[in-house]
């Protein structure tokens, strides 16, 4: 019975010595950080353009007449192009402070966001909106699907340059390998163009077209990783 309880105790020790030289494999197995990183154009066939109406005035609320009515104005005008898609933005009303900190009137500014496919349309509509709102924010960027189709194609390449590098790493030592783990990771500026608010043209004036020059925009991919070199 005693040899039996020896035996019993002496086990997990047993079973610890026997998996010691494959624990041991494991540990001196080398494993390797690396990335690599590609890169596909993709077309800006989105235009996008805040416009905004700002006025100064004695009281928020004589403000609020002239901000809303041109602003009403604008919304009235950008409905009338079926491919541009308005939206309203941002409202801000805030006081002008003058010596001895006190409130010498007021501030406003309302903007619209327009946005269209159709790069022509929207130039035509901002020449014609200058006459009495700004423009700021201007930007072409490649729509959704232009984008995702370009993230796609940078993607593959990506992960074909970090296995086409990890291969040359393993081979260099020697050895075959196995990825651990991976990392996807995408990237992209639109290009913006800032234009400060313009003079209201004269009225009679035939209002010019916004010059827009789509151009392409960058799309990146970087996989980043770990290697394993197989023993």
């Amino acid at each position: 019975m005693k040899a039996l309880t020896a035996l019993r105790h002496a086990l997990p020790v047993l079973a610890l010595l026997a998996a010691s030289p494959a624990l041991a494999a494991a540990d001196r197995q080398t494993t390797i950080e690396l990335a690599a990183e590609a890169s596909r154009p993709a077309a800006n066939d989105l235009a996008r353009a805040t416009v905004f109406a700002e006025a100064s005035g004695a009281t928020p609320g004589e403000l609020g007449k002239r901000v809303n009515g041109l602003i009403a104005d604008g919304l009235k005008m950008a409905r009338s192009y079926g491919n541009v898609r308005v939206q309203s933005g941002a409202t801000h009303t805030h006081p002008v402070y003058g010596k001895g900190n006190r409130i010498e009137g007021w501030r406003m500014r309302s903007d619209l966001t327009l946005e269209s496919t159709d790069a022509a349309a929207l130039s035509e509509l901002l020449g014609k909106l200058q006459a009495s709102l700004g423009v700021a924010n201007l930007s072409m960027l490649p729509a959704a699907e232009t984008r995702r189709k370009a993230e796609t194609e940078a993607t593959l390449a990506a992960l074909a340059a970090f296995r086409e590098r990890a291969k040359v790493i393993a081979d260099a030592l020697g050895k075959p390998f196995r990825i651990r783990h991976l990392s996807v990771s995408s990237s992209g500026r639109p290009p913006v163009m800032p234009v400060m608010r313009a003079a209201a043209m004269v009225a009679d004036a035939a209002p010019p077209p916004m010059p827009l020059e789509a151009g392409e925009s960058l799309v990146s991919s970087t996989v980043s990783g770990q290697i394993e070199l197989i023993e």
